[in-house]
């Protein structure tokens, strides 16, 4: 009689099946945050050289990406003049948007940078929300070309709804137009009226 060791010795004894080992959260959102950062930059130099503007080499370290928190968003360095200036003129002339203003929004939303992410998930250099991504039929929030088109027609939008009342119009586009109605004018929100104050105070 075969004993119970023999067959486990031979493999006739079926093995306990191997159980799958979760991959490492915190390591997956690093690995996809530091292929967004490689996507987003690309989109930028794509930009520049399109408008044949020379950009510097990244000094990002990745190592630094690396061991930045999974909730931060990814960072990159802000936008090169010579190659927002140009898109925000013709968004501003396309749209009927001052482009100064335009200008202070992006400054005021993303500081610049394209690859800008907020907790609420707004994207890129005007801070798009998904659903105005999607209304303005834009396929990469992180393009500034893209994200600055759609950000200026929803300002447009915004500014002809309140009838060129620019305060209530910067109200809307940083807590929401429902909010701005329903307060029937600028919220008593801290954040918003910061947001307000900081951008008139810019097209001044």
């Amino acid at each position: 009689m075969i004993s119970i060791w023999a067959l486990v010795l031979s493999g006739a004894l079926s093995k306990t099946p191997a159980v799958a080992v979760p991959r490492d959260p915190m390591r997956a959102a690093m690995e996809k945050q530091r292929a967004a950062v490689a996507i987003q930059r690309a989109a930028v130099r794509r930009q520049a050289e399109t408008m044949g503007v020379w950009l510097p080499p990244s000094t990002n370290d990745p190592a630094a990406v690396a061991s930045a928190p999974a909730a931060a968003p990814p960072p990159c360095e802000p936008i090169a003049d010579a190659v927002v200036a140009p898109l925000i003129d013709s968004a501003a002339k396309a749209h009927e948007v001052q482009p100064k203003l335009l200008r202070a929004v992006i400054e005021q939303e993303s500081a610049l940078r394209p690859c800008a992410v907020s907790v609420k998930g707004a994207q890129g250099l005007m801070q798009l929300m998904p659903s105005t991504a999607e209304q303005f039929g834009v396929h990469d929030p992180f393009d500034p070309k893209e994200n600055i088109e759609a950000g200026a027609k929803y300002l447009k939008q915004l500014l002809d709804k309140y009838k060129g009342d620019i305060a209530q119009a910067l109200g809307a586009y940083n807590s929401g137009p429902a909010t701005v109605d329903q307060a029937g004018g600028i919220p008593d929100i801290r954040e918003t009226r910061d947001y307000v104050d900081a951008i008139l105070q810019k097209i001044k």
